[in-house]
């Protein structure tokens, strides 16, 4: 994860975000990316195509570049190499192509508290994002001190379909040298014996190669105060899980857990896709 993308909108909340960032840059020696998008009338979009130059066009790009530049001056992105780009794009779409043009290995959002992502990440952009980035997605939640993950917590049913995702997260669990609690959540939806639990999550783990780990079976209303309850009965400083990014009705009839943790988890959540 050498290359850091952060969305912001000048709040706190990206603010927190941008304070993740530069802790895992420095940890990895990453490059952060500091991307603000404008949204811009559709006259104004059709008059910057056409070379047109528009005073209320240019007083938000120089506004934008001296909230920027306040930004980067900050001491605690000392020693990490920042590049900024203000580009006029729709928040999500623009998210999720500059990801894609530029090689980006993961993109670090902010939220607040348990309500869900605010400002230009607010409400279905948000979810966009977490639903179909095919990079991982970190979603801070709080002012990070020291963001340092001894302890994360990795909720899956662990079938063969997320062997790609969890090597990215077991990259990101080296970097911060973390303890890994992987968690099979049981429910009256989705049950499974202990001993079929075990089963299934001895062999998911025996193909790979962890350091410091411990398998646990949770039993819960539904998956999701399932994930949640447990990472704070371990004490969890994050919670990761996969998304399907299902669209269409699909999402609409299975809903979506990484979602639902991400808006509601009090503690950071970081998401890996599960491709196809």
């Amino acid at each position: 994860m050498k290359r850091i993308l952060v969305p912001i909108d000048f709040s706190q909340y990206a603010e927190n975000a941008l304070k993740t960032a530069a802790i895992i840059a420095r940890k990895n020696n990453s490059e952060i990316f500091i991307l603000h998008l404008l949204e811009l009338p559709s006259q104004m979009q059709d008059a910057l195509s056409d070379g047109n130059s528009i005073p209320e066009v240019m007083l938000f790009i120089k506004k934008a570049n001296e909230k920027i530049t306040k930004i980067t001056e900050q001491s605690y992105l000392d020693d990490v190499i920042i590049h900024v780009m203000v580009r006029f794009e729709k928040a999500f779409s623009g998210i999720l192509a500059f990801v894609e043009n530029n090689q980006i290995d993961l993109i670090v959002m902010g939220s607040h508290g348990t309500s869900g992502i605010e400002d230009i990440l607010i409400g279905s952009n948000a979810e966009k994002v977490v639903r179909l980035s095919n990079i991982p997605v970190l979603v801070i939640k709080k002012n990070p001190d020291s963001f340092k993950p001894d302890n994360f917590v990795f909720a899956s049913d662990f079938s063969k379909e997320i062997k790609k995702p969890f090597k990215k997260m077991l990259r990101f669990v080296e970097i911060f040298d973390a303890k890994l609690y992987l968690v099979m959540i049981c429910s009256p939806n989705s049950f499974k014996t202990t001993l079929e639990s075990e089963k299934t999550m001895n062999k998911f783990v025996k193909k790979h190669n962890i350091k410091n780990h411990s398998l646990h079976i949770f039993n819960d209303t539904n998956i999701e105060n399932g994930i949640i309850n447990f990472a704070q009965h371990v004490n969890a400083d994050l919670i990761g899980i996969c998304t399907h990014g299902r669209t269409g009705l699909a999402h609409f009839f299975n809903g979506s857990i990484s979602e639902d943790i991400v808006n509601h988890s009090s503690k950071p959540v970081i998401t890996f896709r599960i491709s196809g």
